[in-house]
């Protein structure tokens, strides 16, 4: 009997019919030589520090670092999981053969060898890798099944990921919490998170302390058209006078007209960071709204697997193009040029090189029916994207006009579109451009006229604050902001998380109360600017020495570098960090209060560093009340504040009969909190004191 283990029930079940697997039992289904059986994500995760020694159940500076010798792995405490475990136990055990069908990615692949081997599965394994849950897909997976060591250096990554995370995550925020937090504050440090909130801070650092300066500039306006004075901004009013005055009743000559023809080609395919700084832009979806939507498509087979970091297809996708544009039949107008005319084959959208595990994220050839609103959205940004990438080059024509006035220069530029190419396939949205990209008047060399010139008091602007779309981009590039594609492209080796973990380090970023959002922007808290301020070593908080751990992670993936090493070199830092904060004697940081503006809560994965629950305070020297707190709680309100619900952060509490709720439960909040005694409400203090320490159940990492 084969057994295949998918990573959820509605995968297993498009499995179990493709391979036969009619009957339905308990837990699996089985038919035809298959047993097809499921996880929900992760069923294990390592160890906590107090289930390797005594020593590390209370939070004392003395204990740190905390090493383990060799890491563990456990089943999470909860009755479906652990009925399920058995489950697949069962099925493992009298197993000739198991396939993994887990998410083809590191995530995917950690999650199920995790479950074998808690299982000790000892029967030949074998792994099925698919880019889209079409039936044709998963077809052609079981057709060419790879052996799972194969697979091998993408499990050591994921382990490497999970054990760094784990060291750095559960280390760090102990030290940081004994030694600087308040108010039974936990302050939390990761990997990912801590550069990701110091890009923030800084940023925001930035704009406060930014001192506008003022400068002039000298434009004149000539036949309905605006010139620039090309020795650009002046310095000072006196400057600027004076070169106004030079030109003030003298004629405009034009003294050249260039028009140079070029190409603009398709925008690139989306990868998993690209669609989620678009979904920010166009509809202010969060990442991770953008992330469950086109997971969401994903499962409904209409579009290919979603947490990629390229923008390219290879070469075997190209044969399936025609089926692809075929299934899009409500956009025939737009692909209607495909049915008779060959579909061009560019480097720029086919390149086995530049495509890894997984190609860029397009529409498969089922017709997408059945598609919330959302989804439609987001599935039309991938379809036209698709299309365009086989429309022609946009072809323009830049102009640029030089004019004169009493030897002082003034230019002009202006684009105009001469066929628009794949812009057809966005209509006026692409077309409208920005302000440079209007057409300018037809010039001639020599004409001259009246010109109106006038002089302008600027002011130099700050930075622009983080918004989603923003900080995606700077994650992906370590900090550097860059508009060119393949620069990015060269930069994303040393990015900052990964394209499926950043918006959940985001969202922690958003529960631990370190940011919050105004409209799009994300703006820094008093306690996260005062972490980061806290933090003197440099490998905790900057996002390029970040990224180099992380290319250090794809290049484990790649079997160019060792795991153990990484692992060596992680260890060596964490106890150097301890070494540093214990001899550090800066002050406490402020204890962070819940901001009504965060975003609902994303459940949280295992390995997390959780506090204990409240204990009687240490005698130990090294150990401060600060320790004997739940995880990350909150000071209670005065009397003037209100009651925030603590699950979505922007509701508040309400009194029902039997128990408190949230005033936006009609918008899906879940919140609830039952009375002691039934129709006897909570007196306020405990009432408080329970919303204080209020923890949802929550199954994702936030270590990272």
């Amino acid at each position: 009997m084969k057994v295949c283990v998918a990573e959820k029930p509605s995968v297993a079940k498009e499995i179990a019919e493709i391979v036969g697997a009619k009957s339905r039992h308990d837990g699996y289904y089985e038919g035809n030589g298959y047993q097809v059986t499921w996880t929900f994500g992760h069923l294990c995760t390592l160890k906590e520090p107090h289930e390797y020694t005594d020593l590390w159940k209370q939070w004392t500076l003395r204990s740190l670092p905390m090493i383990p010798p060799r890491f563990g792995i456990k089943l999470i405490s909860d009755r479906g999981i652990e009925k399920q475990f058995g489950i697949i136990e069962s099925l493992m055990a009298k197993a000739d053969a198991v396939i993994n069908c887990g998410d083809a990615g590191q995530e995917g692949e950690l999650i199920q060898r995790w479950v074998m081997q808690k299982a000790a599965c000892k029967c030949p394994v074998y792994r099925l890798w698919i880019s889209s849950l079409t039936e044709e897909s998963i077809r052609e997976g079981f057709q060419n099944l790879k052996p799972q060591s194969e697979f091998d250096s993408l499990y050591y990554a994921g382990l490497s990921r999970a054990i760094g995370d784990w060291l750095l995550g559960m280390n760090a925020t102990r030290l940081y919490t004994l030694k600087y937090g308040q108010n039974r504050q936990v302050l939390s440090i990761g990997r990912v998170q801590t550069p990701t909130l110091a890009l923030i801070v800084n940023r925001q650092l930035e704009i406060e302390h930014f001192v506008p300066q003022p400068y002039w500039e000298l434009k004149t306006v000539y036949r309905d058209t605006t010139f620039s004075v090309t020795k650009g901004r002046f310095q000072t009013e006196e400057e600027g006078k004076e070169f106004l005055q030079k030109i003030e009743g003298f004629p405009f000559t034009v003294t050249d007209v260039t028009t140079k023809q070029g190409k603009e080609a398709p925008p690139r395919l989306f990868d998993l960071t690209s669609l989620q700084v678009e979904c920010n832009k166009k509809f202010s979806y969060s990442a991770e709204n953008t992330l469950k939507i086109i997971q969401s498509l994903y499962e409904k087979k209409v579009t290919t697997y979603p947490r990629v970091d390229t923008t390219f297809l290879s070469d075997d996708i190209y044969p399936k193009v025609p089926g692809i544009l075929a299934a899009l039949t409500d956009y025939q107008t737009l692909t209607a040029p495909f049915k008779t005319g060959k579909i061009p084959k560019s480097k720029k959208v086919f390149d086995n090189a530049k495509v890894t595990d997984h190609h860029a994220i397009i529409p498969t050839n089922v017709k997408a029916v059945n598609l919330t609103a959302e989804e439609r959205k987001v599935y039309d940004l991938v379809a036209r994207r698709f299309i365009a990438a086989f429309y022609p080059d946009c072809l323009i024509a830049n102009t640029t006009v030089m004019g004169d006035v009493n030897q002082i220069e003034f230019k002009a530029t202006g684009k105009q579109i001469l066929s628009p190419g794949w812009r057809t396939v966005f209509g006026k949205e692409e077309e409208s451009g920005d302000e440079n990209e209007s057409t300018l008047p037809a010039f001639t060399k020599g004409e001259s006229g009246p010109h109106t010139p006038a002089l302008a008091e600027k002011w130099t602007q700050p930075p622009k604050p983080y918004t989603e779309a923003t900080l995606l981009r700077a994650m992906e590039t370590a900090g550097k902001m860059v508009d060119d594609e393949e620069l990015r492209d060269a930069l994303k080796e040393n990015g900052i998380g990964r394209p499926s973990t950043r918006a959940a380090i985001i969202e922690t970023l958003f529960k631990r109360h370190y940011i919050r959002k105004e409209r799009k922007n994300l703006i820094a808290t008093q306690t996260g600017i005062e972490l980061i301020g806290t933090i003197r070593d440099e490998l905790l908080k900057s996002a390029e020495l970040t990224g180099i751990w992380e290319n250090k992670l794809r290049k484990i993936e790649r079997n160019e570098y060792r795991a153990a090493d990484f692992l060596e070199e992680l260890k060596k830092m964490v106890s150097e960090i301890v070494l540093h904060v214990l001899s550090d004697n800066s002050g406490r940081i402020t204890a962070a209060e819940p901001q009504p503006e965060a975003p609902k809560k994303k459940a949280a994965k295992p390995a997390t560093a959780t506090r204990p629950r409240k204990k009687k305070a240490a005698k130990n020297a090294d150990s401060t009340p600060t320790a004997e707190a739940s995880d990350a709680p909150t000071p209670p309100p005065t009397e003037k504040q209100p009651l925030v619900c603590p699950l979505c952060h922007s509701g508040e509490v309400i009194q029902g009969k039997t128990a408190y709720g949230c005033s936006r439960w009609r918008e899906g909040c879940t919140f609830r909190l039952p009375f002691d005694q039934p129709g006897i409400p909570l007196d306020e203090a405990t009432l408080r004191q329970r919303i204080q320490n209020y923890t949802p159940h929550s199954n994702t990492n936030q270590n990272e």
